[in-house]
C-alpha cells in the first residue's frame, strides 16, 4: 500500500478491505489464482500475510491462520473508522462483541468484532487504498449482510459506523421492504437481508457477510473451482443484487473454497 493512499477519517464508515485467514496459505494461493485469476505479493506483515491482486490492483488480503486456532475461516470485510477505540466501545455498547483489538500495525490499528447476531466483520484506523471502493476497480463487486433482522442490523452498523439516514451524509442507508442498502454518493457499497437464521448448520444462513467477487464468466470460475477441490453451493443464477432488468445478463454463483469459505463470484 505503498501509493494512493488516505487516511481512514476521510472515509469513515466505508468498507476499506476485505481478508481470509487460511489453514494452507500456498495452496488457498493457487486456489483462487484458478478460480479469480489472482497474483500475489509481500502484505508487510511477514511471510504468512500475502495482498492479493487483479491487474496489479489490490483485491484483497490472505493470511495463514495460526494452526492452534481452530475456528471457521471466512471471508471477513473491514470497515474505516476515525477512531478504532471508539468504534469499539459502540460495538460493546450494543451488545455485540470485539473479539480481537485493537492491535497496532505498521499502518494503523485494526479490532474484530461480532455483531449482535453472530456476524464477524473488522474495523480500521489508519492508512487506506483512496482506490480500493467496493463496485470499483479491483475491489469486490459487493458486499451483503445476510443476517435475521435487516433492519435491527441497519441500525447496529449505522450507529457504529457513522451510517446517516438517506441523504444526510457521505455514506447512507436507505432502507426498503425487505433489506437495506449503504450508499456513496448513490453508489452502491453493501446491502443488508434480512432471513439468516442463528441455530442453523448451513453456514449460508446463518448470519455472516458475505464477499462477491466479479469474474468474466462465472461458469469458468465455478469450474475451476470445483477442479481445485472447493464447492459448487448455490448454482449460476440471476443476479439478486441488481434491478430485475439486469438479471438477464448479470449471473453469479456461491462457492465454498478447500477450507470452508463462502464467496460469491458476479459477472456483474
Amino acid at each position: 500500500m505503498e501509493q494512493d493512499k488516505t487516511d481512514s477519517q476521510t472515509v469513515a464508515g466505508a468498507p476499506c478491505w476485505v481478508t481470509l485467514l487460511s489453514r494452507e496459505l500456498s495452496a488457498t494461493q493457487a486456489f483462487y489464482a484458478d478460480v479469480l485469476g489472482w497474483t500475489y505479493r509481500a502484505a508487510g506483515l511477514g511471510d504468512d500475510f500475502r495482498v492479493a491482486l487483479t491487474d496489479g490492483s489490490p483485491v484483497a488480503g490472505i493470511g495463514a491462520l495460526a494452526s492452534s486456532l481452530q475456528v471457521a475461516v471466512s471471508w471477513t470485510p473491514y470497515f474505516a473508522v476515525s477512531d478504532v477505540d471508539e468504534a469499539a466501545a459502540r460495538i460493546r455498547e450494543r451488545g455485540a462483541t470485539v473479539a480481537v483489538g485493537p492491535l497496532a500495525f505498521h499502518t494503523g490499528r485494526a479490532a474484530l468484532a461480532t455483531d449482535p447476531d453472530g456476524a464477524a466483520f473488522g474495523i480500521w484506523e489508519g492508512a487506506v487504498r483512496s482506490d480500493w471502493t467496493v463496485g470499483r476497480g479491483s475491489a469486490p463487486a459487493w458486499l451483503e449482510l445476510r443476517t435475521r433482522d435487516a433492519a435491527q442490523a441497519a441500525r447496529f452498523y449505522g450507529q457504529v459506523l457513522g451510517w446517516a439516514p438517506e441523504a444526510e451524509g457521505d455514506f447512507t442507508l436507505e432502507h426498503k421492504e425487505d433489506h437495506s442498502v449503504l450508499r456513496q454518493d448513490g453508489h452502491v457499497l453493501a446491502k443488508i437481508r434480512g432471513g439468516g437464521v442463528q441455530a442453523t448448520p448451513d453456514p449460508q444462513i446463518r448470519p455472516r457477510w458475505h464477499v462477491y467477487f466479479r469474474v468474466p464468466e462465472v461458469t469458468g470460475a465455478v469450474e475451476a473451482a470445483v477442479r481445485g477441490g472447493g464447492k459448487l453451493i448455490s448454482p449460476p443464477e440471476p443476479s439478486s443484487t441488481l434491478p430485475a432488468a439486469a438479471e438477464s445478463t448479470v449471473r453469479e454463483a456461491t462457492l465454498r473454497d478447500p477450507d470452508g469459505a463462502l464467496f460469491t463470484v458476479t459477472s456483474g
